[in-house]
């Protein structure tokens, strides 16, 4: 039954309809919180682009304010790329420099952190940032973290996924590029390697060591099918990219889950009754 061509083909997006319900999405959260708009970190690349353009379209673009949050190694090509984006969808940019902010607590005590820890606290002082800025402006934080992201743990628990509400944590990142395309993302934008710009170099996919496209196959087949991963082996995947992936998605699934509650009552939150979304 299943077969490559097969799976691309079900991970082709109906742009148009697609493009409706998350700007439906974003007007209804605005007007549910009965907030004045949307903040976010435009980084430069295709998902934050993705997300300030459903924004406006959803609310206009004086309702979207955009935070270009550069460290001290990021690569000047994402500030420009992040400015053409403003630019194509009308809406304004704030430049605020996170360097001071990260290394007051690097330089005086903790010198010998590695890449990975150094990332994580500049995702995570950049959406400190977005939400004290959220709280200035009245506005929501918006998310821009794609479903394989997600999935795959390659996010930052209490940074990066840590917005009010996201439009694209139903999106593979193909899927996101396809519907970037379709609201006009600008092309050079679309077509970059995808990078987290947190240290010189560094790739999405060259540090998950899995291409996108193949992570997001797997994934398809495993969390949208219920396939077993023999079942994905068996359709011509290779084993350990395979189990590779199995084993992220496993081992992150802690990150998806907002507070683990300890339960003593009968009616704990997050795990029993939950107040119906209006």
């Amino acid at each position: 039954m299943w077969s490559p061509e097969i799976i691309r083909a079900r991970l082709e997006l109906n742009a148009e309809l697609a493009s409706k319900a998350l700007t439906g999405f974003i007007a209804d959260g605005n007007r549910s919180a009965g907030t004045e708009g949307m903040v976010l970190g435009l980084s430069g690349g295709v998902d934050s682009a993705l997300s300030a353009a459903l924004a406006t379209r959803a609310l206009g673009p004086e309702r979207v304010h955009a935070f270009i949050l550069p460290y001290r190694t990021s690569n000047p090509d994402s500030r420009a790329d992040a400015e053409a984006v403003a630019a194509e969808f009308g809406f304004g940019t704030r430049v605020i420099d996170i360097s001071a902010l990260v290394d007051a607590y690097f330089d005086a005590d903790e010198t010998e952190a590695d890449n990975v820890r150094r990332g994580n606290l500049m995702a995570r002082a950049r959406m400190a940032i977005l939400f004290d800025q959220a709280k200035k402006l009245g506005c929501l934080v918006l998310g821009t973290s794609n479903k394989t992201e997600i999935l795959l743990g390659y996010s930052t628990i209490f940074g990066d996924n840590a917005s009010s509400l996201n439009p694209l944590g139903d999106l593979y990142k193909q899927q996101v590029w396809q519907l970037s395309e379709h609201v006009g993302v600008p092309t050079q934008v679309v077509a970059k390697p995808p990078s987290a710009d947190l240290w010189p170099g560094q790739t999405d996919e060259g540090e998950l060591g899995i291409a996108y496209a193949t992570a997001d196959e797997v994934l398809y087949l495993m969390f949208n099918q219920g396939l077993s991963i023999d079942e994905v082996i068996d359709i011509g995947y290779a084993a350990e990219t395979v189990r590779k992936i199995d084993s992220l998605e496993r081992r992150n699934r802690y990150k998806r889950r907002l507070m683990l509650i300890a339960r003593l009552s009968d009616s704990a939150i997050n795990l029993d009754r939950e107040i119906p979304r209006d």
